[in-house]
């Protein structure tokens, strides 16, 4: 399984689009085993679902997100849990141990800057 947290530093980043990098884990039998960090290529409208897809992400971790990203994940069958914060190994590990879930966080306009989180 391979998870994409978006990120600011090592903090789930409270809107997707506009994360300064992607903390890409590798997991195998519930255990994190690998993770890399890479540079957000940038925000265009529907780029970034693609650009994860293309790296095999099965799960996408973020603070908010666009509906129209996740449409687009759900179209491709990539599981999206918004409205968590935190650092993101925790956030990977209370994933991995159940604890984690979506509290469906959407972002619908960018007004709100930086409370993507807690829609």
């Amino acid at each position: 399984m391979k998870i994409a947290v978006a990120c600011v530093n090592d903090n789930v980043s409270q809107h997707f689009g506009h994360c300064e990098n992607f903390t890409i884990y590798i997991v195998e039998n519930s255990k994190i085993i690998s993770k890399e960090v890479i540079p957000n290529p940038g925000h265009e409208k529907g780029f970034l679902p693609k650009f994860l897809k293309d790296l095999d992400i099965n799960l996408v971790i973020s603070g908010g997100m666009g509906q129209g990203a996740i449409d687009i994940f759900n179209e491709e069958n990539i599981e999206v849990i918004t409205g968590n914060l935190g650092n993101s190994d925790d956030v990977v590990n209370n994933y991995l141990n159940g604890f984690l879930k979506s509290n469906g966080a959407v972002c619908n306009k960018h007004e709100h800057k930086n409370n993507c989180a807690n829609n």
